[in-house]
Order: C-alpha cells, then sequence, then structure tokens
C-alpha cells in the first residue's frame, strides 16, 4: 500500500504506539498483583492511534490535557515510562510525585496538563490554557482530550460557547470509544454524531477513524493551521475502540467478545506494522528489535517503581496550595 507519509513516520508511530501499548499491558499485570498500583486504573489500549498521529501533527510546546485515561498521551508527549510507572505506584519519583495515581498524570516540562478525574472538567480548563496562550500571544496550540461520556457535560456548552466567541486556539478532541462507562452512546443520546454538537456555535468539525494514525494527522494538522492562523477552534471526533473495559474491575458484560475481537482486527498497531513491511520501511527482525528495545524499557520503568522510595510525611502538604504556609494550615 503506497502512503505519503515517511518511513521515519511510520517507524515513529510504531515505537510509540508499541510503548503505550506495552506499557498499559505491564501495568494491568502490576495492578493485578496486589498492593503494586491501587485506585482506579483506566488503560489506554486500542486508542494509541490517536497519540500517535496528534504527536506528529503538533510541536512539542503544544498543550495536551485530557480526562482520567491518560497514561498513553502523557507518554507520548514525552513523560517517561520510569515516571509513568512511579506515579502508579504512588512513589515519590512519579510524574505527580506520586500523589496523583493513575488518573491524574502531570508534566508541565512536557506540556501535559493531566490527567483530570472529574468528567468533563479538562474541556473548561483546556478553554482556558487556549486563553492564556492567546494572552501570552503565542501561537501555541491546546489539544484538549474527552470522551464521549464528558460530551454530555454543562461545561462543553459553555466552554464551545467561549472558545468560539474569543476565537481561542484549541482543539477539541472526542476520543468516541463508545461507551460511557458500560453505556453505549446509542442508549445516552439522541445525537450519536458527537461532532455535530459543534453546528450550535459555528465551530468546524469532522468526525474521522480514530483507528488510522494517518487519519488522526492529517485532521488535527488542518485544525492546528487554523488555529495557529488565529481563526478559533475546531471539534473532531475520533472514532475508536478501548480494548480493555471502562477501569481494570469493569466486568464489560455490556458488549460481547465478538464485538471486542471484530475491533481488534482493526487494530491501528498491526495496520502500521503491515504498512512499513509492505513499503519496505524496515523488515520483520528489525521491528522484532523495537518490539524488545520497547519490552526492556518497559521492565526497567517496573523496577525503577519498585526501588523508587514512596513521598516522605513531608510533602503532604505540598504543591496543594500556592503558598505552602497557608495561613489556615497548622501542625
Amino acid at each position: 500500500m503506497a502512503t505519503k507519509f515517511s518511513k521515519e513516520t511510520y517507524l515513529y508511530w510504531y515505537e510509540l504506539m508499541q510503548l503505550i501499548r506495552q506499557f498499559e499491558l505491564k501495568a494491568e499485570e502490576m495492578y493485578k498483583m496486589a498492593g503494586k498500583i491501587r485506585g482506579f486504573f483506566h488503560s489506554y489500549a486500542g486508542q494509541e492511534a490517536i497519540a500517535a498521529g496528534c504527536l506528529t501533527a503538533t510541536r512539542h510546546e503544544d498543550p495536551f490535557i485530557t480526562a482520567y485515561r491518560d497514561h498513553g498521551l502523557s507518554l507520548a508527549k514525552g513523560t517517561s515510562a520510569n515516571a509513568c510507572m512511579a506515579e502508579l505506584y504512588g512513589k515519590a519519583t512519579g510524574c505527580a510525585k506520586g500523589k496523583g495515581g493513575s488518573m491524574h498524570f502531570f508534566d508541565v516540562k512536557n506540556y501535559f496538563f493531566g490527567g483530570h478525574g472529574i468528567v468533563g472538567a479538562q474541556i473548561g480548563t483546556g478553554a482556558g490554557l487556549a486563553f492564556a496562550e492567546k494572552y501570552k500571544g503565542t501561537d501555541n496550540v491546546v489539544l484538549c482530550f474527552f470522551g464521549d461520556g464528558a460530551a454530555r457535560q454543562g461545561i462543553l456548552h459553555e466552554s464551545f460557547n467561549m472558545a468560539m466567541t474569543w476565537k481561542l486556539p484549541v482543539i477539541y478532541i472526542c476520543e468516541n470509544n463508545h461507551y460511557a462507562m458500560g453505556t453505549s452512546i446509542e442508549r445516552a443520546s439522541n445525537i450519536t454524531d458527537i461532532y455535530k454538537l459543534a453546528d450550535a456555535y459555528e465551530m468546524p468539525a469532522d468526525q474521522i477513524n480514530g483507528m488510522s494514525p494517518e487519519t488522526v494527522h492529517d485532521s488535527v494538522t488542518r485544525a492546528v493551521k487554523r488555529a495557529r492562523e488565529g481563526d478559533g477552534p475546531t471539534l473532531i471526533e475520533m472514532k475508536t475502540y478501548r480494548y480493555k473495559g471502562h477501569s481494570i474491575s469493569d466486568p464489560q458484560k455490556y458488549r460481547t467478545k465478538e464485538e471486542v475481537e471484530e475491533y481488534k482486527e482493526k487494530d491501528p498497531i498491526g495496520h502500521v506494522y503491515n504498512t512499513i513491511l509492505e513499503n519496505n520501511f524496515a523488515n520483520v527482525e528489525e521491528l522484532a528489535a523495537i518490539d524488545a528495545k520497547i519490552a526492556a524499557v518497559v521492565e526497567a520503568s517496573v523496577q525503577f517503581a519498585e526501588e523508587s522510595p514512596f513521598p516522605d510525611n513531608s510533602e503532604v502538604l505540598k504543591d496543594v496550595y500556592a503558598d505552602e504556609n497557608y495561613p489556615f494550615i497548622t501542625d
């Protein structure tokens, strides 16, 4: 299959998506070992093409903000596997100093602004980040990710109105994996094409195949160009699928095994793998070497997390208030 994208792009996509997939699988394994990872855990497995396509269509300085299914996007933005795994373990060396856990990754130096546990909260915060970029006079563009369930939150409409009125440089990306926890979009809404929600605000919108990094890249590239030129926001509905349950404790009784297997046949990593081989960008042995390298990185992250210390008790109130000497805090 001929492609307009380069060998370097496909190899980058393959390595990044494999890193996300293997990290998630290893983290799930460690979660199931008593006492290793606690709290909620939402796997990004299956949705890697979105992270890959968005990364090649943006600059490092473009802020990303998302919901609690955040590990994949944080890794994509440049947070190390060590810092991600340590955060899952609640260790001081984690990307949020062990205080955020799975749902609240944060990495300012890599322009990753969460990881937000409140459904839809990041939609308003994403508008705020975009307002800040415009106020400071940069041409950075914010990518704000949310799920199909969060599209039902009132804050979406308030934020869309504000973003269009002020022409904020924000791209709203709905990662539509078909289920809001265990409720299908068909059962939850009269509007099943989420991109149409933008019509009320005359916001440009698109619905694309989120299992294809090529399609994601092209769509985000168009939206980024529009935002950098001062023309405001875009809504992109990316149709994707999560291979795991809503969270690690989800029995997934709301969908069939056949449905999951059907989507796995469209696996984005398998698609990129085959495209690389068909275009002679790499051979099987070279791709196996990438797999081995990623496996070593992920295994090393587990060892790093295991050997890292838990936060000291003195850290408990740090980073909670802007001023650590807030007058209402007493020893």
